[in-house]
Order: structure tokens, then sequence, then C-alpha cells
């Protein structure tokens, strides 16, 4: 479908109107020990066997990552240290964290450590995204268009995953 330069500049003038700023609208600020950030998060679900992304979401960046449940009702939920007491949808398997009261048992870092053993290959979407797509910083003012980046993001990402699945001989 091709589209005529009019309709084009018609459409950039649309998404320019909606903004009216370059100052992010829907932003907002967290902190995250001595460091504070502004903007929005990726929450994303990873699959275990191939590193695909399989589903999104995008919230600001004050939203806390155990507010968002991506899981499904028989699913396996991987999840490290800040999930520690919030709910899972699916079979919650969330790293113990020690409280004041209670120091970690050999048991509990064992199975922390087989936890992050499985979650850990989850984390490298992030790390491509920011790293060789240069996805660190959003340009766009909205988390609706945050997401459409994202979500396009998520996409590319799956085809680099694929290519080196594909490299590897796994697939």
């Amino acid at each position: 479908m091709q589209h005529s330069l009019k309709q084009i500049l018609v459409l950039q003038k649309n998404l320019v109107e909606g903004a009216k700023t370059r100052r992010s609208r829907d932003g907002t600020w967290a902190k995250k020990g001595n460091e504070t950030h502004f903007g929005y998060k990726l929450h994303q679900k990873t699959d275990i066997d191939y590193c695909l992304i399989r589903e999104i979401e995008t919230t600001t960046a004050s939203l806390h990552d155990s507010q968002v449940d991506l899981s499904t009702k028989d699913e396996i939920v991987l999840r490290d240290r800040g999930y520690f007491g919030a709910g899972a949808k699916g079979i919650d398997f969330t790293m113990k964290r020690r409280t004041s009261e209670k120091p970690l048992e050999e048991l509990d870092k064992e199975r922390n450590r087989l936890i992050s053993k499985l979650r850990s290959p989850g984390e490298r979407p992030h790390a491509v995204i920011k790293r060789v797509f240069g996805m660190g910083r959003m340009l766009v003012t909205t988390v609706k268009r945050v997401h459409v980046e994202l979500m396009v993001t998520a996409f590319a990402f799956n085809l680099f995953q694929l290519c080196t699945l594909k490299k590897a001989n796994f697939i």
C-alpha cells in the first residue's frame, strides 16, 4: 500500500499535533538505589525454550514490576527477589529474600541459584534491545506511542533471535 507525500505529511502533522511538546507527558520518575530514571518500562514475557518475546506491556517508570503480571494460570513464573511477596497468576517460582527476622537457609539459597540460572536468559532481550538496537531512550511522548515502538522492537528482537538460533543450528 503506497501513500502519497501529501498523506504522509498529514499523518506526520497529526502525530506532531497530538504531542504538542518534546517533553514526555506520560513519563514518570522512578528511583532505584541512588539513581533516578524518567520514562517508561517494558514488561515482557519470554519463552524459556527459544528466548522469544511472547507478550509485552508498557508502563511508566514509577510502576513497580510486581504490579504487572503477564502469566497465565498454569504457566511457570520465574522471578527475581524484587517480586518477593507479590502473588502470580501462574505457578510461582519467585526467588526467596532474607528478612530481618529470618536469614535464608541453604535450601533456599540453592533454590535461588537454580531459579537464577533458568531466568537469566530472560534478561537477554533487554540487553539486545538496549545495546544492539540502541533503544535505551525513547523519543516519543506518550505511553501509547512508546508501546507501539516497543512492539516493533519486540518483533525485531524475535527476528534477531531466530537468526541467532538458526546460526547455532538450534532450529
